[in-house]
């Protein structure tokens, strides 16, 4: 399994969420170039995990999934976090969710690219409808860009909308702030 940028890695931490049962899920990515800082959250009200899963979560021949023995991705993320000067830290608590940060030197030369992050937003809007998704963006402490699945709800049925309207929702969201 390669992933070649983080919008990959935010991909595969969320689709986790997902199956964990959350109903929202929130991305913040905040990037300080004058603290050469790069900070992604992911946090969801999902089913959370004991103390015992918390400890496994990072390790890469432990999964809960049933298709395959392994679970690479949150240690592979924790893998691109170190190698760029930073690291990963997973908080969780049976019942009401789990926050994964990971930090990231951001001028480090060997930090991964973020990727094509409203692609990957769109592809879990879609894929999961029913999931009350925030997405933030901050820059040198400005917000930049935003999505909020409820508020775009309000402007239609998100069920009920064409994909290609769905797209261009979240796409004229991102580019409103």
């Amino acid at each position: 399994m390669i992933m070649e940028d983080l919008s990959l890695h935010i991909l595969d931490v969320v689709e986790n969420s997902t199956r964990a049962g959350a109903k929202k899920i929130k991305v913040e990515i905040h990037e300080d170039l004058k603290e050469d800082s790069l900070r992604i959250e992911i946090t969801d009200d999902g089913k959370g995990m004991d103390a015992g899963m918390l400890e496994k979560a990072l390790d890469p021949f432990y999964t809960t999934k049933t298709v395959r023995k392994v679970g690479l991705g949150l240690s592979l993320l924790r893998e691109a976090a170190r190698e760029a000067n930073g690291d990963l830290t997973i908080q969780s608590e049976i019942g009401k969710g789990t926050r994964v940060k990971v930090t990231f030197q951001h001028s480090h030369i060997d930090r991964k690219p973020m990727g094509d992050m409203t692609k990957t937003m769109i592809t879990l809007i879609i894929g999961n409808p029913e999931v009350h998704f925030l997405y933030l963006y901050n820059k040198d402490g400005r917000k930049y860009r935003m999505i909020d699945t409820e508020k775009l709800k309000a402007k239609g049925n998100l069920s009920s909308i064409s994909t290609g309207e769905l797209i261009h929702l979240v796409k004229k969201s991102l580019k409103e702030i």
